[in-house]
């Protein structure tokens, strides 16, 4: 089967640090707790300056955007998981990027909340917020369906697997490295 991630896209600039995207005051909440992972999730990207736009309506708790994109160096800042756990409870699938910190890189994959694309040009200056695109696993390609354009992303490699069995414990009793319980 075909993975394909079709949505719009909320686009943000370079050095979107963690506090962004989960300030420090929602890190109490406990994301194993189930209303308390919604939760998380609708306070996603709440440290954005305002010129940004809201990402979450007010009175929903999920996104309208199940992809951004993004500039250089996203998720700087802090080693919190709750960053790309708040990003995954607010229905954001993918994240493109044009680098990211390497350790909210590696939360991606250690918390299977999303996939972080890495794209192979500039993107958060030539797309805007509410175009409509679609991320092609197979190819590594995202189309902007707005703009009627195909541009490549990096192959996201030994991650993929353990994002798509929902982070590395999962990934780790799906091929046997630790024992099902």
């Amino acid at each position: 089967m075909k993975k394909v991630i079709r949505g719009a896209i909320f686009v943000l600039e370079d050095n979107i640090d963690t506090d962004q995207i989960i300030p420090a005051e929602y890190l109490t909440l406990v994301p194993s707790k189930p209303d308390e992972y919604e939760k998380l999730g609708s306070y996603a990207l709440a440290g954005l300056p305002d010129s940004y736009g809201r990402f979450i309506v007010p009175g929903k708790i999920k996104t309208d955007y199940p992809i951004i994109v993004a500039g250089e160096n996203f998720g700087c800042g802090s080693s919190r998981e709750h960053a790309p756990i708040a990003l995954g409870a607010s229905g954001v699938q993918a994240v493109v990027a044009q680098s990211y910190a390497r350790i909210f890189f590696r939360n991606c994959t250690a918390t299977g909340e999303l996939y972080p694309w890495e794209s192979e040009q500039r993107l958060c200056e030539q797309f805007k917020t509410g175009q409509e695109v679609s991320i092609l696993f197979e190819t590594h390609q995202l189309i902007n369906h707005s703009l009627n354009k195909t541009f490549d992303l990096k192959p996201l490699g030994d991650v993929e697997p353990v994002i798509d069995a929902g982070g590395i414990f999962a990934y780790a009793r799906q091929t046997g490295m630790i024992p099902v319980r």
